[in-house]
């Protein structure tokens, strides 16, 4: 195909899965997804490969919804779709790892025959069960579980669906909200795809589609073969809640020859009680963004530039989740992920990683009822540490790698929930020394205004030693979570008094290089 063309093409293709996450961001209900952008939306082709994906979301999202596509297209009758079918689960092997996390896929049509396929995925503000914590014992006491379903079909919704999920969340509104964001996004999408077909005279996208998974697949090929061939190995240890230790070890194999990656995590940890573990799509997803991250991050993240990237995964092993391990707090140990695989590679390609930041975001989720008894839950809501200082620059202070969520700001939290904030500012002084020093983490300090007892959820880790160095810099400083004044080390869901106070410093990033 034409470069000069394709180009055209592929800018259009940009701006259409990129107005589909605007659309879905600005319709939302839920501050998580309008304000903090917990999302992601792929344009994928007849074949359900993903083609493009918009320039907002997490990486966890967005690399897990790479393979739901497949997955839901799998676990249906695919040949028997028609105009105005939604697809629907939250299954989390299927797709981003948690009932929360509920994935949503719209075939396009143009006439009779589909050529493509829009698909969201968000986090939602309630699933029921017990929450966003990870205190459940197996997966079932961890929500709704949703297989493989049609949410419309030919443009009616599933009213017997709809019902069930409506019963059993806490926050029924929200939830709908949401999900009719994600549907009028998927709308939005096969429009703008069919007005591009129109404007260039194309019955469908699968030229255009292979040309870019074709070249995407070659160009990251060709930037592994860069590197010296070998295995390399990193390790990294964390502490999560309850004080249990997490040890996540990687051997990253560079095939010069073949332009192929593959990482194995034997020696990592083995499933955890608690709702920590992580599916393979997941840590696949965190994965393979460190490897592109580092490799070429100008490269489209799309089916072509992830094939060359493949995990070797033990069968007992935290990142490698079976059924019924609960699941609902998996990023605390997945987005740790990437620091291993850094590691690993800092020594072949040392200019282009950064320290172990303070990894996972500080979730936090309330719940009760107000001064007038209305009930209310929170979407959770997300505080970082620093970021890991990268070769040439310092670490970013409280800013949410790797997964990128923005915080959702204390005005909009206030305003919707009945909670005020005593402080929220960075905390100097808690990245690590170095060449380069990590980024600062933040004190964040708040109370209710119910007047009534409360509930909260809440999932801290590097509360016992903080992100290591890298290349001879200095240690980030680890997190503090007190309640009125004292250190808490098990954070499972707790009953809290009215007058309670809650006080968190989040880890500072690791330094760079020696001073």
């Amino acid at each position: 195909m034409d470069g000069v063309e394709l180009q055209i093409l592929w800018s259009n293709l940009i701006g259409i899965v990129s107005e589909q996450a605007r659309a879905l961001q600005r319709i939302a209900f839920s501050p998580i997804v309008r304000e903090a952008g917990d999302l992601a939306n792929g344009l994928f082709d007849e074949q359900a490969r993903m083609v493009a994906q918009a320039v907002t979301g997490t990486p966890g999202h967005i690399n897990s919804l790479a393979a739901a596509a497949r997955n839901l297209l799998d676990n249906c009758d695919a040949d028997s779709l028609q105009p105005g079918d939604v697809l629907i689960t939250n299954d989390p092997w299927m797709s981003a790892g948690h009932f929360f996390d509920i994935t949503i896929l719209s075939p396009i049509f143009r006439g009779e025959r589909i050529i493509g396929y829009a698909g969201s995925t968000i986090h939602h503000s309630d699933i029921g069960g017990y929450g966003i914590g990870s205190g459940a014992r197996d997966i079932h006491e961890e929500g709704l579980w949703i297989p493989t379903m049609k949410l419309y079909e030919a443009g009616k919704p599933n009213e017997t669906l709809f019902q069930i999920i409506r019963r059993n969340v806490r926050t029924p509104d929200a939830l709908m909200g949401d999900l009719g964001a994600q549907v009028s996004s998927g709308i939005i999408a096969s429009d703008r795809l069919n007005a591009l077909c129109d404007r260039y005279g194309l019955d469908d996208i699968s030229e255009l589609s292979q040309e870019i998974i074709t070249r995407s697949e070659t160009a990251t090929r060709d930037a592994i073969r860069k590197l010296p061939g070998g295995t390399y190995h990193g390790a990294s240890r964390f502490d999560v809640p309850g004080g249990q230790v997490i040890d996540l070890k990687t051997a990253v194999t560079v095939d010069a020859e073949k332009g192929e990656i593959v990482i194995d995590f034997e020696g990592s940890s083995p499933p955890s009680s608690m709702g920590i573990n992580v599916v393979p799509a997941y840590t696949h997803a965190y994965a393979t963004f460190a490897v592109r991250s580092s490799l070429n991050p100008d490269l489209p993240n799309n089916a072509g530039s992830l094939a060359p990237i493949r995990l070797k995964l033990p069968d007992e092993c935290v990142v490698n989740a079976k059924y019924p391990s609960p699941v609902n707090a998996r990023h605390v140990v997945g987005m740790y992920v990437p620091f291993p695989i850094l590691k690993a590679l800092a020594q072949v390609i040392p200019d282009r990683v950064v320290a172990e930041g303070s990894g996972a975001v500080w979730t936090i989720q309330i719940s009760g009822k107000d001064r007038a008894g209305v009930p209310f839950t929170s979407s959770m809501f997300n505080y970082s540490g620093g970021m890991g200082a990268r070769a040439t620059k310092p670490g970013i202070s409280a800013v949410c790698y790797p997964t990128g969520v923005s915080a959702v700001p204390v005005e909009v939290l206030e305003a919707t929930y009945p909670i005020a904030f005593t402080c929220k500012e960075l905390e100097h002084g808690t990245g690590g020394a170095g060449k380069y020093p990590g980024g600062d983490g933040q004190r964040i300090g708040y109370h209710m205004r119910t007047g009534r007892t409360w509930l909260l959820n809440t999932i801290p880790s590097r509360l016992v030693s903080g992100p290591e160095g890298l290349l001879g810099g200095g240690d980030g400083a680890a997190g503090v979570f007190q309640i009125n004044g004292e250190a808490i080390a098990d954070t499972r869901k707790r009953e809290m008094q009215p007058d309670d106070e809650v006080f968190m410093i989040t880890p500072g990033g690791g330094g760079y290089g020696a001073v």
